[in-house]
């Protein structure tokens, strides 16, 4: 029987996603079920009140203690909610209070200062790599390939796309992807608009089994989904890829996070915000 989820607070006084995706780390060193539920922008006194009754709501309700994870900048709302019941986790007093003592220097306790670079070069480079690798997905478009930091390549649903906007919001990289398709397996050669671009290129590939599962949620009872096809796309596919020297690899068990750094250690970008 599944035990039910732990629920997990997230409090922040900005958006809260850098928090959720820590207390995410965290959280996967136990092998427990957990439910997250992320309070963003609690700056206020009133909005720290509010926090509180709703974490002391749920605590006494479902006789379990949840799990709290803070940042929150403000000393007199952070207060307010360490008081919850709830196992607080804050993570500025874990990790900046440290840090000032061991730097000699105040920390700014600017809120939001994470999120405040709307006008940064690095937040200018990401929005630029967000609307080219939109631009460029599954091979809508060979214009400005020159300017592309990698080109993916790989069968339909092979985890493509994802994984390029993954590259582009985290990290600023332009990349654009291509899918392999029966017609380049006939002529046994890449896509003609990405043979110039060879260097550039990297492999996605996927378990044949899985792909046939995520096509038929796509296209159920197809052609494209049935499980002899995709052996067949994904075998020419690794081929092609063992052919042309191009670096690849398998997605099927694979974070997008642990996709990316792959990518990312074999590319290795001029230009980056990692």
């Amino acid at each position: 029987m599944t035990s039910k989820p732990r629920i997990v607070f997230i409090v922040s006084d900005g958006t809260g996603i850098t928090a959720e995706t820590f207390s995410q780390s965290i959280l996967a060193q136990f092998e427990l079920p957990f439910r997250q539920v992320r309070l963003p922008f609690i700056d206020t006194i009133d909005k720290a009140h509010q926090a509180v009754r709703e974490i002391n709501e749920y605590s006494e309700k479902s006789g379990q203690q949840p799990i709290v994870f803070t940042t929150l900048v403000n000393p007199e709302v952070n207060a307010i909610v360490t008081a919850a019941k709830g196992l607080m986790m804050d993570m500025f007093q874990t990790f900046i209070a440290p840090l000032e003592e061991s730097l000699g220097v105040k920390s700014n306790h600017a809120i939001g200062r994470f999120h405040n670079n709307a006008d940064t070069e690095s937040y200018k480079n990401r929005i630029e790599a967000i609307n080219f690798s939109l631009a460029h997905d599954d091979g809508q478009s060979n214009q400005n390939l020159a300017d592309a930091d990698v080109i993916l390549v790989g069968v339909s649903r092979s985890g493509k796309t994802p994984t390029s906007l993954y590259l582009a919001m985290q990290y600023g990289l332009k990349s654009a992807n291509y899918p392999l398709i029966p017609d380049d397996f006939e002529r046994n050669q890449m896509p003609v608009d990405i043979q110039a671009h060879r260097k550039k290129l990297f492999g996605l590939t996927i378990d044949p089994m899985r792909l046939s599962e995520i096509r038929n949620e796509r296209r159920p009872g197809s052609n494209y989904a049935k499980i002899e096809n995709c052996r067949y796309e994904v075998s020419e596919a690794e081929a092609m890829m063992r052919k042309n020297s191009i670096p690849w690899l398998s997605t099927t068990n694979k974070s997008i996070e642990e996709i990316a750094t792959t990518i990312l250690q074999e590319i290795k970008p001029q230009r980056s915000n990692y």
